[in-house]
């Protein structure tokens, strides 16, 4: 049975401290990383990686635990920031075109993940208290996307090409395949491909498509696309005015 909480809700005070504790977090991350090697930094990356993955396990069972092992759209790491996990474990274990996956996805969809979910946190903080762990895990988890995409970004430790998309693109829609399936059997809404999200932004493409194969397929690929172009274009226009 699920445990009732008061909540913190967003735009509250208790969600502006967040914010205001990540962005201080990020800003003392990235001064204590000055200077590093591309081998630093994939040591940062991988040790990163695997205290994300530890206190995901953790995350997975409180929440199996709390509520049901079938309502996996709370416990299951299938949603588009949950893609750090993996690509952080291709970028720290993987070699080759595995490894370009996973460095790409940190350079570019991270950023964009991690300040969307900073700004609104719609899958924490409106369900549980602001101490909470599920609430401080949550931004612990977005920050350090937010903190690795700089990171990479601005030690250089890659070149993001045009091209690259298609890594981007990959990593992202394995997971949509994967999540369609399980929502299928589980009637979840893994990737918010499958159903509506009342209150949400994604509720109006919802209304638009009635719910139909469209909505599932415009959400895959603006996931699939607009994180990574988004990011790059920024780039590119930041190396052209720093040129």
């Amino acid at each position: 049975m699920v445990r009732e909480y008061d909540v913190c809700g967003m735009f509250t005070l208790g969600h502006f401290i967040y914010i205001g504790l990540t962005i201080v977090g990020i800003i003392i991350a990235l001064k204590c990383s000055k200077n590093l090697s591309k081998m630093q930094v994939h040591v940062i990356i991988k040790r990163l990686t695997i205290i994300l993955c530890v206190l995901e396990v953790i995350r997975i069972v409180y929440c199996i635990i709390e509520g049901s092992i079938y309502d996996v759209n709370n416990y299951l790491p299938l949603y588009y920031c949950s893609m750090l996990l993996y690509a952080g474990l291709l970028s720290s274990f993987g070699k080759g075109k595995f490894k370009r996956i996973g460095d790409v996805f940190i350079a570019t969809g991270s950023i964009i993940g991690g300040i969307v979910f900073i700004l609104y946190p719609s899958t924490s903080l409106p369900m549980y208290p602001a101490l909470h762990f599920i609430s401080i895990h949550s931004f612990f988890f977005h920050g350090t996307m937010v903190y690795l995409g700089i990171l990479v970004n601005r030690t250089n430790y890659i070149e993001v090409e045009k091209n690259d998309i298609k890594y981007f693109a990959s990593l992202v829609g394995i997971m949509c395949i994967i999540a369609v399936f399980i929502n299928n059997i589980f009637d979840s809404n893994l990737m918010f491909i499958s159903k509506n999200f009342p209150g949400n932004p994604i509720e109006v493409l919802y209304n638009i498509t009635n719910g139909s194969i469209l909505f599932t397929l415009i959400m895959s690929v603006a996931q699939m696309t607009i994180p990574f172009y988004t990011s790059y274009y920024i780039l590119k226009r930041k190396l052209m005015s720093s040129g």
